[in-house]
């Protein structure tokens, strides 16, 4: 397990070490700054269960749905992906990459059949956008990609792991319509929730003072 454990910290913060010295625990849940300060992605290739019950899933969720939503659209929908459905799923992805790629060998193949296998519980976040005489189709893909993060967060903040990711399956219309996702909807991400079996390792981040421009007129 890698929550409720210590890793070397390698955050960047504002240019420097977090200010909880040489060690730090990533997704810090002891207050939201820390949990904020250490939050971090785990990876899907090394996930393992368990992953959230019934309950708890509809609990993260109800938590994934606090996020901006301009005009009250709910524009963003979810599919839920666990036990042999993944293997079921991962079965069509197989067997469609197969008509796109006959050449590749079997390694690929099984890869794309063990796709939704590497977490307990995948959850697809649909997004619905639509034309709207006021709400620009942009702000409500940007609902979907808030509905995104939140998830990750409510997972990590419920002591799971989770990762935000897309790949091919997201943007190719057969793969899309395995999972009963319509043509005129999109994958917003697909939110990969399980346990770590590998310590989290970050990455470097930006100095804000990089990023932010003051606006003087």
């Amino acid at each position: 397990m890698v929550n409720g454990t210590h890793a070397i910290a390698a955050i960047a913060y504002r240019g420097a070490a977090l200010p909880y010295g040489c060690m730090t625990q990533f997704n810090d849940t002891s207050s939201l700054s820390a949990f904020l300060k250490t939050r971090k992605s785990a990876s899907a290739k090394a996930m393992t269960g368990p992953g959230p019950s019934d309950a708890q899933l509809r609990e993260l969720l109800a938590l994934a749905t606090r996020v901006p939503d301009h005009g009250k659209l709910t524009p963003w929908r979810f599919i839920a992906f666990s036990g042999d459905a993944r293997g079921r799923i991962g079965e069509k992805f197989a067997a469609r990459w197969k008509a796109l790629h006959p050449d590749h060998g079997e390694d690929i193949l099984g890869f794309m059949r063990g796709f939704m296998l590497r977490a307990p519980t995948v959850l697809a976040v649909v997004s619905k956008a639509a034309a709207h005489p006021k709400i620009p189709v942009w702000e409500q893909q940007m609902s979907a990609a808030a509905v995104c993060f939140n998830l990750e967060l409510a997972a990590q903040a419920h002591g799971f792991d989770a990762t935000w990711l897309t790949d091919w399956v997201a943007y190719d219309a057969e793969a899309k319509a395995a999972m009963g996702i319509s043509a005129d909807e999109q994958v917003a991400g697909l939110i990969f929730i399980g346990k770590a079996s590998a310590p989290l390792e970050d990455r470097p981040r930006p100095n804000v003072d990089d990023l932010l421009t003051v606006w003087s007129g």
